[in-house]
C-alpha cells in the first residue's frame, strides 16, 4: 500500500536536506565512515588502503580531505599530512540516517542482496542530485503537476529540469500519469516513502548546526495548489526562496511567537 504523501511533506527545508545528502553522497564516503568506526578510532591513508584495494592512495587522500572539509572527519594536527583521521561527532551520529536509507532502499528500491555500504551509497546517489528534494516535495504536496507548472513552482529553468526529471524517472522516484507528452508527473511508491529518510537527514543536520542569532521568521510557507494557476506557482517559487524556520520536521504543531502585527496569509491549498 503506497505511503501517504503527507509523510513526505511534514514541513522540511528541501535545500537544507539536499545539501546534507550531497555531503554524504560522494563514492567511498559511507565505506570510510564504517571502516574507521570499526577498525579505528584513528586511521591514516595507508591504514585504509587494504580495505579499499581499488582506490589509489592519491584518490583516498582527496576523499579524506573532502570529508574533513565537510566536518565528517577530524585531525589533531591540521598541518601535519601524516596525522591520522578520526570520525567527528557529526559522523558518529549518522546511524539513524544510514538506517533510514537502508530501510527505504530495501523496501522500495532494490530488494536484491547488497552490502550495507553499497546500499546506502546507491540510495544517496538517487537522492542527492540538485533539485531532487524540491521536486519530490512539490509532487507530494500537489499529487501531480504538469512540466511547466513544476518548473515554475520549483523555480528551475525548464532546460535544466528536463534531464533532472529523466534521472528521477530512471531512479524510480517519479513517473508520468499517462503516456502522452503533456501528461503530469507524480511520485512513485518509492518517492512517496521518502518521508522518514528526509526526517532523519534534517534531524541530523539540525543537531550539528548552530542556531541563527537573528530573528526567526514567524510565517511558515505553504504552497499554492494546482488550481491557482501560474500566479500561484510564481508565489510558491518566491516563498520557496525565502527563509524557513528550523526544526520543521515535527509532525505535531509547533508554537509560533506572537507578533505585534499579523503576518501575510499564505495562499490556501486547493484540492
Amino acid at each position: 500500500m503506497p505511503t501517504n504523501t503527507a509523510t513526505v511533506t511534514a514541513g522540511y527545508d528541501a535545500q537544507r536536506v539536499e545539501d546534507a545528502l550531497r555531503q554524504l553522497a560522494p563514492k567511498w564516503t559511507t565505506g570510510i565512515v564504517h571502516t574507521i568506526a570499526k577498525y579505528g578510532p584513528e586511521m591514516r591513508v595507508r591504514d585504509l588502503a587494504p580495505y579499499f584495494p581499488s582506490v589509489g592512495a592519491p584518490f583516498m587522500s582527496k576523499r579524506l580531505a573532502t570529508m574533513h572539509e565537510a566536518g565528517l572527519l577530524r585531525r589533531d594536527a591540521e598541518f601535519d599530512r601524516t596525522a591520522p583521521y578520526r570520525l567527528s561527532q557529526r559522523a558518529l551520529t549518522l546511524g539513524p540516517v544510514y538506517r533510514s536509507l537502508v530501510q527505504w532502499s530495501s523496501e522500495h528500491v532494490d530488494r536484491s542482496p547488497q552490502g550495507r555500504s553499497e546500499r546506502i551509497e546507491d540510495a544517496l546517489s538517487r537522492l542527492q542530485p540538485r533539485h531532487t528534494t524540491t521536486v519530490v516535495q512539490l509532487l507530494a504536496e500537489h499529487g501531480s503537476l504538469r512540466f511547466t507548472h513544476l518548473a515554475e513552482a520549483a523555480d528551475v529553468y525548464e532546460a535544466l529540469l528536463v534531464p533532472r526529471l529523466a534521472r528521477l524517472q530512471e531512479d524510480g522516484l517519479v513517473t508520468r500519469t499517462g503516456t502522452r507528452h503533456g501528461d503530469p508527473y507524480t511520485l512513485t511508491e518509492a518517492g512517496q516513502a521518502l518521508g522518514p529518510v528526509y526526517a532523519s537527514v534534517q534531524r541530523w543536520e539540525e543537531r550539528h548546526t548552530v542556531a541563527p542569532t537573528g530573528p526567526v521568521p514567524t510565517a511558515v510557507r505553504t504552497l499554492a495548489g494546482p488550481a491557482l494557476g501560474s500566479d500561484g506557482f510564481r508565489t510558491a517559487a518566491a516563498l520557496r526562496r525565502s527563509a524557513v524556520p528550523a526544526a520543521l520536521f515535527s509532525h505535531s504543531a509547533q508554537p509560533q511567537p506572537r507578533t505585534a502585527t499579523p503576518s501575510a496569509a499564505s495562499p490556501s491549498r486547493s484540492r
